[in-house]
């Protein structure tokens, strides 16, 4: 069993649901994506989207792993922050491309 944490953008909700499920079910223990429940993602405070990056990151710290939604190779900036920052912890990155 490994500890995976989600990264990608919330534009993949859906596969980043779907990938999870699929993990969970081979074992692993997985840290989801906190998915915005305002409507408007501009409604979110600065500070609370500097919560949630910081939540992220420490979802990052926890994990043997992290696993990279990257539909049709698709990797946004904030994405590529947290590959960078798992692979300074020596994190596994694992690539959804690779997966399927």
């Amino acid at each position: 069993m490994k500890i995976i944490t989600i990264c990608g953008s919330l534009k993949f909700k859906e596969e980043m649901i779907k990938i999870s499920e699929e993990m969970e079910l081979k074992g692993n223990c997985v840290l989801p994506v906190i998915y915005p429940t305002k409507a408007d993602k501009d409604a979110y405070t600065e500070e609370e989207h500097q919560m949630l990056d910081k939540m992220h990151k420490e979802k990052i710290k926890l994990c043997d792993a992290i696993l990279v939604v990257d539909v049709n190779g698709y990797i946004g900036s904030s994405t590529k922050s947290e590959i960078e920052f798992a692979t300074k912890l020596g994190k596994e990155i694992i690539y959804y491309h690779d997966l399927i």
